[in-house]
């Protein structure tokens, strides 16, 4: 990747707007009125001449609001500024730009509009983990923030110790509104998970919980299990409880299950909180802690990892596909087998994102929309020959071979397949 230092819309806009000799940044020296700005540090010209200037405040409660100035009087080198329509009430030390020639709200376009020509060129580097093969699925749901693979991978080891396998029933404690089964037909590791039955009469707080034989997971910083319910989930409204007295009666690790959708395995990873404390776990429970109505859920496989310890095999490129239209990764039947029961890491990229707010930083070389927005208002500006004495048609020539060698710095793309 080129350098990017990360700069923020506003930055990049003011950038430009210094390339264009069309901005000045100050700040109101005295409180205006509702459509008056006050400031004592900039003079430029005499009465009137700012008028049909832009004004965009850039600090306190108009942040982000531009305005077209109407009138402008000088006195005693205090300008006064007025626009319309009218804003909260000008304070002293509000900060802001005035524009002439452009409009900030158009370099904002301008700015985006360079970012989605890049779109294709670059990529916003992603690695997701996301997604976990079972031994059986060929398909899976790209995630949405991935617009380019690279590379697929699967994790052939890892140390781990098994909590659970559920593929027993939790007796330890049951709360009446649950209902347990073992589930031979809808599981994802072994030969069954645990279904429950929760009843609409289910409260926040209740839960079932499960003996096991003592674990010390101290050395572990990750929980991962499968997780399916027939009712939408936002985080937290499914823990998982682990502790080291009985029934879950004080647990030392209470997490919060990520948000789920409807009748859909999802395979979750939840960070240890205090695994120094975890030596000697010998209570698992399912806490139901958000009132979901009556809704089934299932669990299988809860196990401890140490992250650092992964070791990942490259899927052959011939062992994988995308489908487009339904945005999924697609195993052949040789992929499938060596995937098996793992984890699964795409390596890719995100479309670079839009600047949508001045604090937003960019995510793609910033010498590169430079030069594409500065090319971009120098055209809209320059109109004909006979009207174009800046010749800025002539100059914004120049910005776009600067655009260009900034796009050439790109990082070269190497089997990329695009997902949509």
């Amino acid at each position: 990747m080129p350098s990017i230092q990360g700069r923020t819309r506003e930055q990049l806009r003011q950038h430009i707007g210094r390339t264009l000799g069309s901005i000045a940044v100050s700040s109101a020296s005295t409180s205006g009125s509702t459509t008056t700005l006050v400031d004592n540090t900039i003079v430029l010209g005499g009465a009137d001449t700012q008028i049909g200037k832009y004004i965009r405040f850039t600090s306190g409660d108009n942040d982000a609001l531009t305005r077209r100035v109407t009138d402008s009087a000088i006195s005693s080198n205090v300008t006064t500024l007025t626009f319309m329509p009218a804003v909260g009430t000008s304070t002293a030390s509000e900060s802001y730009e005035l524009w002439d020639g452009h409009s900030p709200d158009d370099i904002d376009d301008y700015i985006n509009q360079a970012i989605m020509s890049a779109t294709g060129w670059v990529y916003d580097p992603i690695e997701n983990i996301e997604l976990h093969g079972d031994g059986h699925q060929t398909r899976y749901d790209i995630p949405s923030n991935i617009s380019m693979i690279s590379k697929v991978e699967y994790r052939h080891k890892i140390n781990f110790t098994r909590i659970h396998a559920c593929a027993t029933t939790f007796d330890e404690a049951t709360d009446g509104d649950f209902t347990q089964a073992l589930d031979t037909k809808d599981r994802k590791q072994g030969t069954q998970s645990l279904k429950l039955t929760i009843a609409v009469g289910a409260s926040a707080g209740d839960f079932v919980s499960d003996s096991i034989t003592s674990k010390d997971i101290s050395g572990y910083d990750t929980i991962e299990m499968w997780v399916k319910s027939t009712a939408a989930t936002s985080a937290g409204n499914l823990k998982l409880l682990l502790d080291d007295s009985a029934s879950c009666a004080s647990p030392i690790e209470t997490l919060s299950i990520p948000a789920l959708s409807a009748d859909t395995w999802t395979f979750v990873r939840m960070t240890l909180a205090n695994p120094e404390t975890d030596t000697a776990i010998i209570s698992v429970g399912l806490e139901y802690d958000s009132d979901l109505g009556a809704c089934t859920v299932w669990i299988d496989d809860i196990v401890a990892v140490a992250n650092d310890t992964a070791e990942w095999s490259t899927l052959d490129r011939r062992n994988w596909k995308i489908d487009k239209e339904s945005r999924d990764l697609v195993l052949v039947r040789d992929g499938h087998i060596a995937l098996g029961y793992a984890l699964i890491k795409i390596t890719g990229g995100d479309k670079p994102a839009l600047l949508t707010s001045d604090a937003t930083a960019t995510e793609i070389s910033e010498e590169y929309i430079i030069a594409n927005a500065v090319t971009t208002a120098l055209l809209s500006a320059s109109g004909g020959p006979a009207t174009d004495p800046d010749a800025k048609r002539q100059l914004s020539a120049y910005w776009a071979q600067q655009a260009e060698r900034a796009r050439r710095g790109f990082p070269m793309l190497v089997n990329v397949r695009s997902v949509d």
